[in-house]
């Protein structure tokens, strides 16, 4: 069997593409970004993963994306162009690399991120899956 869970948060931010001749002028969107996990087993709670636990951590990951601009956040600032794509990748990244501090038994359950989703504007969407 397979389990899955999903949720969905909004944050407002900024971003200016780097392009070959230059940067788009500097715009705001409300991202909407979702996330599913899938386990072949349920936890203790008979669960993929607490919804709360999942939000939480989703949290600390754009929390410092709010009402920001994503060109002055590394991996952005730097070197990543912060498109819908590469949002998406940081964030699936990120939240990959936690997932075994929220539940120690989750490589044993199978518990693994699956795609994230982030809406940049209505009928905008970009999804990036682990390999």
């Amino acid at each position: 069997p397979m389990f899955g869970i999903e949720i969905t948060r909004t944050f407002s931010a900024a971003h200016a593409l780097r392009l070959p001749n230059g940067v788009e002028p500097l715009h705001g969107h409300d991202f909407q970004v979702t996330v599913r996990l899938a386990a072949g087993a349920l936890d203790g709670l008979e669960t993929v993963l607490d919804f709360h636990v999942l939000e939480a951590a989703l949290e600390r990951i754009i929390g410092p994306f709010r009402n920001a601009n994503l060109n002055e956040i590394e991996p952005f600032r730097s070197r990543v162009n912060p498109s819908a794509e590469r949002v998406a990748e940081e964030i699936g990244r990120r939240l990959q690399e936690g997932l075994p501090a929220l539940d120690a038994a989750a490589g044993a359950r199978g518990l693994r991120l699956v795609e994230v989703r982030l809406t940049e504007a209505p009928g905008c969407l970009a999804c990036w899956t682990p390999e």
